[in-house]
């Protein structure tokens, strides 16, 4: 299936591993020109090469930017002034009881997850508006809809995403622009990963029990039982940031794997 995404110009952030390394690695196979973003220079040129050895003739380039503040998406939009597609992909969390998360977290969380997204989206919307063409998504979480307890903060964050998605999606009703927010689920991504190692290692069990005491008792409802790939995640989001999902706009997609349970 030829997703036509030849040519189109992708940024990708937080891009270096993970869900969004798989995401550019993805679309870099479906012909686009990539964007990788990284807080490292050592990090991006990492992924650039891992990329570009798959596939030589792959068009991929970095950008170093940290967006834990306003300097991040400036950094970004200094390099590369227009997109095809943005892919809001870079986010933080951690797990910290509600009562234990000072003013800082909030603040910090919300800046990188959500801020990082309304600055781009923000600058590269006129220009997607101006060629009646252009794709942008939010890369949310299941979190978004059953917020966690073990980090609310983050569950915040996942919802501000979504909402925003929407709310874009609303102002360009009618164009060839099209905003949508992935719901990813428990996903086996370089923090998750490292998160499930540290447990196993601290409860001196494998990270195969791990894993089933996970979705076990953190996540039952799930019907995958197993944490989705990164590439799993990376096949929706590569379809919906083509040409073929043009009907698809202001949707928040679940890849979740059948953790929250709704029928819509």
């Amino acid at each position: 299936m030829d997703l036509k995404l030849t040519d189109k110009v992708v940024l990708v952030t937080g891009s270096t591993a993970g869900i969004g390394f798989a995401i550019a690695r993805a679309v870099a196979n479906e012909g686009a020109h990539v964007y990788v973003n990284g807080r490292t220079q050592k990090r991006v040129d990492a992924a650039v090469a891992s990329i570009r050895s798959q596939a030589a003739t792959s068009k991929v380039d970095g950008i170093v930017a940290d967006f834990s503040g306003a300097v991040g998406a400036e950094a970004v939009i200094a390099k590369l002034p227009a997109v095809d597609v943005l892919v809001n992909n870079v986010g933080i969390f951690e797990p910290k009881p509600f009562v234990e998360i000072p003013d800082a977290d909030w603040y910090r969380l919300f800046e990188v997850n959500v801020m990082s997204g309304v600055r781009l989206a923000r600058h590269y919307l006129p220009g997607m508006l101006r060629k009646n063409w252009g794709r942008i998504l939010f890369i949310s979480s299941e979190s978004a809809v059953q917020i966690p307890a073990e980090m609310v903060h983050y569950g915040m964050t996942k919802t501000a995403q979504v909402a925003v998605a929407r709310g874009i999606a609303e102002s360009v009703a009618g164009t060839g622009v099209t905003v949508n927010s992935i719901l990813a689920g428990p996903t086996e991504s370089e923090g998750v990963g490292g998160f499930v190692e540290s447990m196993a290692k601290q409860q001196n069990k494998s990270k195969e029990v791990i894993e089933k005491e996970f979705f076990e008792h953190v996540r039952p409802s799930s019907l995958l039982k197993r944490f989705a790939t990164v590439d799993e995640v990376a096949a929706m989001v590569t379809y919906v940031a083509s040409e073929l999902s043009s009907a698809t706009n202001g949707a928040a997609l679940r890849v979740d794997g059948g953790v929250v349970k709704a029928i819509l």
